[in-house]
């Protein structure tokens, strides 16, 4: 088992708090490991093993439907004294009902209760009535750059080198883990794909016509990066002659958001400072979907990059947004309470670079702007504007 730091650095402070901690992703990112990770840090902190209840929902692991009663029942069953139980519960969502169980274990019983699931049912409004104010969420995202390095561990192959395999292969642990030729990572991803689009979206919305709403995703993974709406999404399918209604796209992509499969990034209007409802960009929970779905194309790493950037700034804890400057775009404006930065993101530097750097260049605040790139030789510094090798900005 490989650890991931960065979730034990968001954990540990919170063990002990009263309140329920949920961490949330995608299928296969890892969520399951970060349990683990878990359980031997209580272990080493003293932590009676009869006091770490772990459990697993998920359809694979168990007969289900199980109702919140018979789950609240078999986990208060595990108490044996008045000693402290952590319990550490995967896959919840598959319950019913479960925050009902979670808030009486919470209230009634001496718990430190953390809970995983890939499809934010476990962030609803049952939560916030059952849970108001004592739970906390945090977003599990597959690899970074730097974890996947860390699964890897080849201390032989240059960074960059590297760089190229997780631009190509993506950061789910059990390709990164795996010495897998691409063929068969695509083959690997495309069935965690199509677990989370059979068990987490066409069956738990009872979606009839499987092979549009198929189209509606290829449409958006295929076109990651670029700004369009349900209704360019409607009047593309026409133009194939499909029908399909501007309402159903809306339900199909927050369906989509809800599996954690996609992210949706706002534009944000620097001059007006406020967030825009029109021309969103979606990126997609990690880049290997996008090539196991259509295969590798070199012409599409542009894109890509943007997709690793939006996922490490969200991993660092920015919110993310497609800046807007009367008729420029930003690529990505990051915003962490007081802190900002503004990153343009592109594979290679023309050889006009003013182009490049002109959008950042007209926004006169004295906050960070840099550009991302794959170009060595143009990084350096422009105008107080840094430009950095992608390796290097993922490293940092």
């Amino acid at each position: 088992m490989v650890i991931r730091p960065d979730y034990l650095e968001k954990l540990r402070p919170l063990i002990d708090v009263k309140i329920v901690k949920i961490l949330a992703g995608i299928r296969r990112c890892g969520k399951s490991t970060i349990l683990e990770m878990l359980r031997q840090e209580l272990l080493a902190r003293g932590v009676d093993e009869s006091h770490i209840v772990v459990r697993n929902y998920s359809f694979e692991d168990r007969d289900l439907p199980l109702s919140s009663k018979e789950m609240y029942e078999e986990l208060k069953g595990e108490i044996k004294d008045r000693k402290k139980y952590y319990f550490l519960l995967d896959e919840l969502q598959e319950v019913s009902g479960w925050e009902k169980a979670i808030n009486t274990l919470l209230e009634n019983c001496n718990s430190d209760i953390y809970v995983t699931g890939s499809n934010s049912k476990l962030m609803s409004s049952e939560i916030s009535t059952f849970l108001s104010g004592r739970y906390v969420t945090i977003p599990v995202y597959t690899l970074s750059f730097k974890e996947f390095l860390a699964f890897k561990n080849d201390q032989t192959t240059p960074v960059k080198e590297q760089l190229k395999d997780y631009i190509r292969l993506g950061g789910f642990p059990l390709v990164a883990s795996s010495n897998l030729g691409e063929d068969v990572a695509y083959s690997v991803v495309r069935d965690i794909y199509n677990s989370v689009v059979n068990n987490d979206i066409t069956k738990r919305h009872q979606i009839s016509n499987i092979d549009m709403f198929d189209r509606v995703v290829r449409f958006v993974v295929e076109n990651v990066g670029k700004t369009f709406s349900a209704n360019s999404i409607a009047n593309f399918l026409k133009s194939e002659k499909r029908s399909i209604s501007v309402e159903s796209i809306y339900n199909y992509l927050e369906w989509l958001e809800k599996a954690f499969v996609i992210y949706r990034c706002k534009r944000y209007d620097l001059k007006g400072k406020s967030v825009l409802k029109t021309q969103e960009k979606f990126y997609v929970a990690d880049q290997s979907i996008k090539y196991a779905l259509y295969g590798f194309n070199p012409t599409s790493i542009a894109s890509v990059m943007e997709n690793i950037v939006y996922f490490e700034l969200k991993r660092r804890g920015f919110d993310v947004y497609i800046g807007k400057n009367a008729s420029k775009e930003i690529d990505f404006v990051a915003v962490k309470r007081d802190e900002r930065q503004y990153i343009q993101v592109c594979r290679e530097m023309p050889k006009e670079s003013d182009r490049e750097l002109a959008n950042l260049m007209e926004i006169k605040d004295n906050y960070p702007k840099m550009v991302v790139t794959l170009d060595d030789y143009a990084c350096g510094n422009v105008n107080g504007i840094k430009i950095i090798h992608l390796a290097d900005f993922l490293n940092a």
